[in-house]
Protein backbone atom coordinates (compact mmCIF):
# COMPACT_ATOMS: atom_id res chain seq x y z
CA UNK A 1 0.00 0.00 0.00
CA UNK A 2 1.26 3.06 -0.83
CA UNK A 3 0.70 6.73 0.92
CA UNK A 4 -1.51 9.04 -1.19
CA UNK A 5 -1.12 12.45 -0.59
CA UNK A 6 -3.81 13.92 1.71
CA UNK A 7 -4.77 10.52 3.19
CA UNK A 8 -3.76 9.97 6.86
CA UNK A 9 -0.96 7.26 7.36
CA UNK A 10 -1.47 4.05 9.86
CA UNK A 11 1.63 3.81 11.33
CA UNK A 12 3.41 7.34 11.19
CA UNK A 13 6.25 7.48 13.66
CA UNK A 14 5.67 8.82 17.09
CA UNK A 15 7.79 8.49 20.29
CA UNK A 16 4.66 7.26 21.92
CA UNK A 17 4.31 4.15 19.42
CA UNK A 18 7.43 2.90 22.19
CA UNK A 19 4.95 2.40 24.82
CA UNK A 20 4.94 2.72 28.08
CA UNK A 21 7.37 -0.25 28.84
CA UNK A 22 6.65 -0.48 32.78
CA UNK A 23 3.18 -0.92 32.53
CA UNK A 24 3.32 -3.06 29.00
CA UNK A 25 5.61 -5.40 30.61
CA UNK A 26 5.68 -5.22 34.37
CA UNK A 27 7.91 -8.52 34.50
CA UNK A 28 9.65 -8.73 31.68
CA UNK A 29 10.59 -4.90 31.55
CA UNK A 30 12.54 -3.02 28.75
CA UNK A 31 15.28 -6.10 28.31
CA UNK A 32 15.37 -9.36 25.42
CA UNK A 33 18.32 -10.71 23.18
CA UNK A 34 20.12 -9.25 20.98
CA UNK A 35 19.41 -12.29 18.68
CA UNK A 36 15.75 -11.29 18.38
CA UNK A 37 16.16 -7.74 18.16
CA UNK A 38 18.22 -9.46 14.73
CA UNK A 39 16.02 -11.94 13.93
CA UNK A 40 13.29 -8.94 13.02
CA UNK A 41 15.67 -6.60 11.11
CA UNK A 42 17.63 -9.11 9.00
CA UNK A 43 13.77 -11.02 7.80
CA UNK A 44 12.69 -7.61 7.27
CA UNK A 45 15.77 -6.71 5.32
CA UNK A 46 15.39 -10.05 3.46
CA UNK A 47 12.13 -9.35 2.55
CA UNK A 48 12.37 -5.89 1.74
CA UNK A 49 15.30 -7.01 -0.57
CA UNK A 50 13.25 -10.02 -1.83
CA UNK A 51 10.86 -6.81 -2.95
CA UNK A 52 12.45 -4.23 -4.12
CA UNK A 53 16.25 -5.15 -4.08
CA UNK A 54 19.12 -4.83 -2.12
CA UNK A 55 19.94 -1.11 -3.41
CA UNK A 56 16.52 -0.21 -2.69
CA UNK A 57 16.45 -1.88 0.68
CA UNK A 58 19.70 -0.34 1.75
CA UNK A 59 18.07 3.05 0.71
CA UNK A 60 14.72 1.99 2.83
CA UNK A 61 16.96 1.15 5.84
CA UNK A 62 18.86 4.51 5.74
CA UNK A 63 15.91 6.62 5.29
CA UNK A 64 13.91 4.88 8.82
CA UNK A 65 17.66 5.25 10.32
CA UNK A 66 17.60 8.90 9.51
CA UNK A 67 13.95 9.26 10.93
CA UNK A 68 15.03 6.81 13.94
CA UNK A 69 17.90 9.29 14.60
CA UNK A 70 16.25 12.43 14.43
CA UNK A 71 13.86 11.19 17.01
CA UNK A 72 16.75 9.94 18.94
CA UNK A 73 18.60 13.20 18.96
CA UNK A 74 15.34 15.03 20.12
CA UNK A 75 14.64 12.99 22.58
CA UNK A 76 17.71 11.71 24.31
CA UNK A 77 20.15 14.44 23.30
CA UNK A 78 18.82 17.45 22.63
CA UNK A 79 19.63 20.17 24.86
CA UNK A 80 23.61 19.60 24.41
CA UNK A 81 25.61 23.12 25.10
CA UNK A 82 28.42 22.50 22.27
CA UNK A 83 29.70 19.68 20.24
CA UNK A 84 32.19 18.04 23.67
CA UNK A 85 28.70 17.84 25.43
CA UNK A 86 26.97 16.36 22.33
CA UNK A 87 29.61 13.81 21.87
CA UNK A 88 29.85 12.91 25.29
CA UNK A 89 25.62 12.41 25.99
CA UNK A 90 26.00 10.73 22.81
CA UNK A 91 28.23 8.10 23.69
CA UNK A 92 26.89 7.93 27.26
CA UNK A 93 23.47 6.67 25.75
CA UNK A 94 24.30 4.11 23.10
CA UNK A 95 26.55 2.61 25.57
CA UNK A 96 23.43 2.91 28.75
CA UNK A 97 21.03 1.50 26.05
CA UNK A 98 23.22 -1.50 24.31
CA UNK A 99 23.40 -0.07 21.01
CA UNK A 100 27.57 0.41 20.79
CA UNK A 101 30.72 1.92 22.25
CA UNK A 102 31.09 5.03 20.25
CA UNK A 103 34.54 6.69 19.36
CA UNK A 104 35.22 9.92 17.75
CA UNK A 105 38.61 9.17 15.93
CA UNK A 106 38.15 12.41 13.98
CA UNK A 107 36.12 15.63 14.30
CA UNK A 108 36.50 18.78 12.40
CA UNK A 109 33.31 21.17 13.35
CA UNK A 110 35.01 23.81 10.72
CA UNK A 111 34.17 21.59 7.69
CA UNK A 112 31.75 19.12 9.16
CA UNK A 113 33.59 16.47 9.07
CA UNK A 114 33.55 13.43 11.55
CA UNK A 115 35.26 9.57 11.89
CA UNK A 116 32.79 7.69 14.33
CA UNK A 117 33.75 4.58 15.07
CA UNK A 118 30.97 2.01 16.80
CA UNK A 119 32.65 -1.26 18.59
CA UNK A 120 29.99 -3.67 20.08
CA UNK A 121 27.55 -2.55 17.40
CA UNK A 122 24.11 -3.78 17.78
CA UNK A 123 23.72 -4.68 13.95
CA UNK A 124 26.73 -6.73 12.80
CA UNK A 125 29.20 -7.49 16.06
CA UNK A 126 29.75 -11.44 16.03
CA UNK A 127 28.28 -11.77 12.44
CA UNK A 128 29.98 -14.03 9.64
CA UNK A 129 32.35 -12.33 7.39
CA UNK A 130 29.83 -11.43 4.31
CA UNK A 131 32.71 -9.23 2.37
CA UNK A 132 30.02 -6.22 2.83
CA UNK A 133 28.93 -3.59 5.02
CA UNK A 134 25.82 -4.51 6.91
CA UNK A 135 25.07 -1.20 8.99
CA UNK A 136 23.04 1.04 6.48
CA UNK A 137 20.14 1.30 9.17
CA UNK A 138 23.00 2.88 11.44
CA UNK A 139 24.27 5.04 8.79
CA UNK A 140 20.86 6.60 8.47
CA UNK A 141 20.78 7.35 12.32
CA UNK A 142 24.45 8.52 12.63
CA UNK A 143 23.03 10.77 9.81
CA UNK A 144 19.56 11.93 11.60
CA UNK A 145 21.56 12.88 14.81
CA UNK A 146 24.36 15.05 13.05
CA UNK A 147 21.81 16.61 10.84
CA UNK A 148 19.57 17.60 14.30
CA UNK A 149 22.52 18.39 15.97
CA UNK A 150 24.32 21.10 13.47
CA UNK A 151 21.48 22.00 11.32
CA UNK A 152 22.96 20.94 8.20
CA UNK A 153 22.51 18.37 5.84
CA UNK A 154 25.17 14.98 5.84
CA UNK A 155 26.23 12.22 3.82
CA UNK A 156 27.15 9.29 6.13
CA UNK A 157 29.06 6.06 5.31
CA UNK A 158 29.89 2.81 6.96
CA UNK A 159 33.89 2.26 6.21
CA UNK A 160 35.01 -0.62 7.86
CA UNK A 161 32.30 -3.30 9.44
CA UNK A 162 32.64 -6.36 11.70
CA UNK A 163 31.76 -8.14 8.30
CA UNK A 164 33.88 -7.25 6.32
CA UNK A 165 37.01 -8.39 8.71
CA UNK A 166 36.75 -5.60 10.72
CA UNK A 167 36.07 -5.83 14.56
CA UNK A 168 34.70 -2.36 14.92
CA UNK A 169 32.56 -0.23 12.22
CA UNK A 170 33.73 2.69 11.05
CA UNK A 171 31.52 5.69 9.58
CA UNK A 172 32.53 8.77 8.02
CA UNK A 173 30.62 11.49 8.08
CA UNK A 174 30.76 14.64 5.88
CA UNK A 175 28.46 17.52 5.14
CA UNK A 176 26.84 17.56 2.03
CA UNK A 177 27.83 19.90 -0.60
CA UNK A 178 25.24 21.89 -2.01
Amino acid sequence: MRYIMGQSRKYEFKWELLGDIEKGRPNLGNTTRLEIYRLMQYTLRDVLEQRYGDAEADKIFREAGRLSGREYYHHLLSGCTGMHDFIRKFQESLRELGIGILRVEEADELSGSFTLTVAEDLDCSGLPELNYPVCTFDEGFIRGILEEMTGSEYEVREVDCWCTGDRTCRFEANVRSS
